[in-house]
């Protein structure tokens, strides 16, 4: 009895240390700020920014073709969509510091695509790290390389998979 009591409080002890751990990982992250634009195109491309804090809180400014299923060039004549707040989800910033992590950001090329035709959209990352440098990335086509498409898309995605609550 002596042991199993002696071995209880061991695993229970392992386990507190262990999230401790984890916890800490993520209070420390590498990155400051992550930020996320969009621009324009002749068509119905969606306009936004993104940023996103290491605490998950993170700011949506929208502009127009966000949330509009079927988009017409009416829009193009109403007001902006809005500035939206929300707390991403803990698994999907994480996904998100792991697609970032897979980049080695800080070895990106500063400008991808090329601006010989003239109605492609940009992506505009900008990734602030807690050392207090910035990787400033532009992507014109959005076409820069697997990897930076997969985040481009996961940035689409949050628009639609997060619990915005608009506040202007």
């Amino acid at each position: 009895m002596k042991y199993l009591l002696g071995l209880f409080a061991f695993v229970l002890l392992f386990s507190c240390n262990s999230r401790n751990v984890k916890s800490s990982q993520n209070s420390q992250s590498k990155y400051s700020t992550i930020e996320y634009k969009t621009t324009p195109c002749f068509g119905f491309c969606p306009v936004f920014a993104m940023t996103i804090n290491p605490d998950r809180t993170a700011v949506l400014e929208a502009e127009h073709f966000n949330f509009t299923k079927t988009p017409s060039k009416d829009e193009f004549s109403k007001p902006r969509e809005g500035t939206f707040k929300t707390t991403i989800k803990e698994g999907d910033y994480n996904k998100l510091i792991s697609l970032l992590n897979g980049l080695d950001v800080k070895n990106l090329n500063e400008n991808y695509g090329q601006k010989n035709v003239s109605d492609l959209a940009s992506s505009n990352l900008t990734v602030n790290f807690a050392d207090g440098t910035s990787k400033k990335v532009e992507d014109y086509g959005k076409r820069g390389s697997e990897k930076l498409i997969e985040v481009y898309t996961f940035f689409e995605d949050l628009k639609h998979n997060q619990q915005w609550i608009k506040v202007k």
